[in-house]
Parts: C-alpha cells; structure tokens; sequence
C-alpha cells in the first residue's frame, strides 16, 4: 500500500509563492522570458513508462506543446529506450518504474504509459494514487476489472486522463457524431467494425525453444504482472500483442480506435450480451488447433447495447470482425468506390441510411456518395486543434489546468468503459475454446463455442456460463500484487 504523499508539490509551490508576490510587482510574462516563455509553474514535467516505438511518439507528440517537458525516461529494454534517451538528453533514465515513482515523486506531475497491455494499470494506478496525472495507451488496461479500477480511480484521485486513441479527437468522429444528431441516418440499430489486423502472429503454439534473453533487456520487469516463463525470440518487442498473458489480440489493438466513433456517437456503454466465431487454425488436414494462450487469427464478435444513452431507444447490435473478416459491402457504394480504408472501417446502418467512416474516424461519407452534395450540418461540437497530434496537446493543456477544467476527447469517464465493452468481446474469444475440465475425450468439450453470453456489467459476470469468468480478473505474478487491483 502506497502512502499518501502529504507534501507540497513543487508546481502547487511555486504557484502558492506566485499569488503571494503578485501584489507587490506584477511583471509581464513576456518580459521575462521573451517570446514563447512559459513560466515554470505553467510546465507539465513528464515521466514516460515505456518510451520505444509507441512511447517515444507519444512523449514527442507531448513536446510539441511548449508547457510540457520530458523529465523522465523509464523502460525495461535499453534497445528500445536509445531514440528516446537521444531526443531527450536532459530526462533522467531508470529501468524500473516504481524505482523511478519512489525517488522523483516530487519533481515530475504526470505519466505517460505505452508498456504492453498486461502493464498498463499497474503503473497507472500507482501514478493516480500519488495523485499524477496519466496518458494511459489503449487498449486502457488488459483485464475487465482493471478498466472499472482505473475508472474509478480517476474520479477518486481527481487526476487528468487520457487514453491513446488519437482518433477521439479528429475532426471525422465529430462530424459524424453531429449528422448523426442531425438525424440524416435515422435510428441506427446495427454497425459494423472491422479491421485487417493481426498483422502479428495469432493462433500458434506456444515456442518450444527457449532463447537467451538480451544483456540490455530487464526479462523480469518486462513481465511484470504476468506469469513467469523463459523468455522466447520474437516476442519482444511486437508480436507480444498475440499472447493472451500480455495482449489483447485485434480488438484490443484497434478496437479503441474503430469502436470509439459509434460508442460516443450513439451513447452506448456496457453491453448485455456477447457472441462471437473464430477462424480455425489446422495442425493437419482434418485436426483444427488448439492453442488458449494465442488469440484468434480472426474474428467474428457480436455484442448487443440494450439501452444506449443518447438517440437510440432500441438495442443496437455492435459487429466486430478481425482478420481480414468484412461485413457484405452496401448496395449504395459503387462497385469502385473505397468500403473503409487499407483493410479498416466502420458502417452505421439506420432507419433513414448508411454512413462510412475509416480508422480513427477519418473521412466520413453518407451513402450513397451524392447526398454528400447536400449536407449542411453545422458544427456544434468543439473541435480539438491539430486533431490526433492535438489528442497529446489537449491533456497537456487539461493537466495544467486542473481536473475537471477541460474536456477531453477520451478520459477515463469514456475509455474506461468503452475498453470494458471490447474486453468482454476478448472474453467471449477466450471463452469459446475453453475446454470442460474432466470431460471425457470422445464427449461435447466446448459448450462455449454455441453460447450467447450473457453480461452483467454491474457485477462484471457472464451470468450464463461460469467457466468464462475467471478472465475478468487476473491473478498477478507473486511480488507484483498491489491493493486494489
């Protein structure tokens, strides 16, 4: 259990100082420091956990904004942490995260978390308590029940978050949102989201081979909260994302990015059922495989919303595919006309028409193409400046500012239950290939695989097949347990 830290911070500090001297001499802020200046307690002193590949676009999308500073550097692999390290010479670089929480507490303000999934709320949690403000990677978390304590947490600690779906605050999810009010669809009952991911490898046994695992890889600190196991070639620094103890497959991967535009746009939440199909993946001509700790290489997930909050009063069903799985092309589309975009997309289908959005709710169109000729939709929803690079700027600025002073494009309120939604789709996934325990060879053993899975997100429980619970909540590795979680 983690103390409260009781003491000034340096910022609120040097703030206090300010309003105290500020009777006596007030000086212009360009005066001293010239054009651009932003005064120390206006900065945002950063502390990035895991700074490679995704990391280190996320601390630079950071940097662009002239209020923030990179004050720290923290990752398990020194390969992936050199761009970093290089770009941002004056932060301070550590290995381990709660080395890092526990002596610099008092000189960084906020967390920025791009570590693999099975990571991400550990670190978050421990940075909310100590009351920082947290950009959390999507998928937000790996489990069900660690996106309802982080959501909880933020309200609780009243920090500043953000997940990492840039596409949240482009220009193209609001404008769908708005024609969507405007009523130019209708009442959309059915949407489709698919996508050309994995692009990593899923379905496979687990390698038999062990390997020798990297001088400048912290192999323990890289699992973390997962269970032991020796360390494999060609799981680090990607193909992680495959494996059921580290990521969250497909839906976890762009789920957040696709399935963000219709959860605002039709003020879904938690969903009351789940189905799903899988692509089957052969050892021989006629033996599918069975491989439970590697996600699916495709998909086929069905969750039904019974009470969306907003334009809807009817149950809206939600289609995810994966894999390179898509649903029937629309008869409005012509026969040469793009359906998504490089193997991604997402389709409402309403009373009154279609519409058709790519990734990260880019170009939005109604269907046919010609009524795009007469629409004239105002904008009634503020826009975020830059779009996706802003998604960084807006949490930054919102940081600074102070919980509950902005309004932010996915903070926890959102991202949390928009993961929970997309978990229970991976746990219809892991629940279709369970085995009954003890069940004879010759007998039925995956009763999962023609179930429509019952969800009761109160409780966080399939009410209808108990087997599948046990994914909802992880069991951490021993030494990584923490209160709460």
């Amino acid at each position: 259990m983690e103390k409260q830290d009781n003491n000034t911070s340096r910022r609120d500090f040097v703030k206090a100082a300010a309003v105290a001297t500020a009777g006596f001499m007030i000086v212009p802020r360009h005066v001293l420091g010239g054009k651009g200046y932003v005064a120390p307690s206006d900065k945002l002193l950063i502390a990035g956990v895991g700074v490679g590949g995704k990391g280190e676009s996320d601390l630079t999308g950071f940097a662009k904004n002239p209020k923030a500073e990179i004050a720290f550097l923290c990752d398990v692999d020194d390969r992936r942490a050199a761009a970093s390290v290089k770009r941002f010479p004056k932060a301070k670089y550590y290995k381990d995260w709660r080395e890092m929480f526990d002596k610099e507490r008092r000189h960084f303000d906020a967390v920025s978390v791009s570590t693999p999934d099975h990571n991400h709320a550990i670190v978050a949690l421990a940075a909310m308590r100590r009351r920082k403000h947290v950009y959390v990677q999507k998928p937000l978390t790996h489990d069900i029940y660690e996106a309802r304590v982080l959501t909880d947490a933020a309200k609780k600690y009243k920090v500043v978050t953000q997940m990492g779906n840039q596409g949240s605050s482009s220009d193209g999810s609001r404008s769908v949102m708005e024609w969507y009010a405007a009523g130019l669809i209708g009442e959309v009952h059915t949407v489709y989201c698919w996508t050309d991911r994995p692009v990593w490898p899923q379905g496979i046994p687990w390698p038999a081979a062990k390997a020798e695992v990297p001088k400048e890889l912290d192999w323990d600190l890289w699992l973390g909260t997962a269970p032991y196991t020796d360390y494999v070639e060609k799981l680090v620094p990607f193909n992680w994302r495959g494996w059921w103890d580290y990521g969250t497959g497909a839906i976890g991967d762009m789920g957040c990015h696709m399935v963000d535009v219709p959860f605002k746009t039709l003020g879904l939440n938690y969903p009351s059922d789940v189905q799903c199909s899988v692509g089957s993946v052969y050892v021989d001509e006629f033996k599918r495989g069975y491989f439970p700790e590697s996600c699916p290489p495709s998909s086929h997930v069905t969750m039904t919303f019974d009470s969306p909050s907003k334009q809807v009063g009817k149950p809206v069903q939600l289609h995810w595919m994966d894999g390179g799985i898509q649903p029937e092309r629309p008869m409005e589309l012509g026969p040469n006309e793009m359906f998504g975009d490089n193997g991604n997309g997402v389709l409402f289908i309403g009373t009154k028409g279609k519409m058709l959005c790519n990734a990260y709710g880019r170009n939005p169109r109604l269907l046919p193409l010609s009524r795009m000729d007469d629409v004239n939709v105002p904008e009634t929803i503020l826009r975020v400046p830059g779009q996706e690079e802003g998604h960084y700027t807006q949490w930054v600025d919102a940081s600074i500012a102070g919980y509950g002073e902005m309004e932010l494009s996915s903070d926890f309120s959102i991202a949390g239950p928009l993961t929970e939604a997309l978990l229970v789709g991976n746990l219809a996934l892991r629940a279709y290939d369970i085995r009954v325990p003890g069940a004879n060879p010759n007998s039925f053993q995956y009763p999962g695989r023609y179930k429509k899975f019952l969800w009761d997100a109160k409780d966080m429980k399939i009410t209808n097949f108990d087997l599948a619970n046990q994914f909802v909540k992880r069991e951490y590795r021993k030494g990584w347990k923490v209160k709460g979680l």
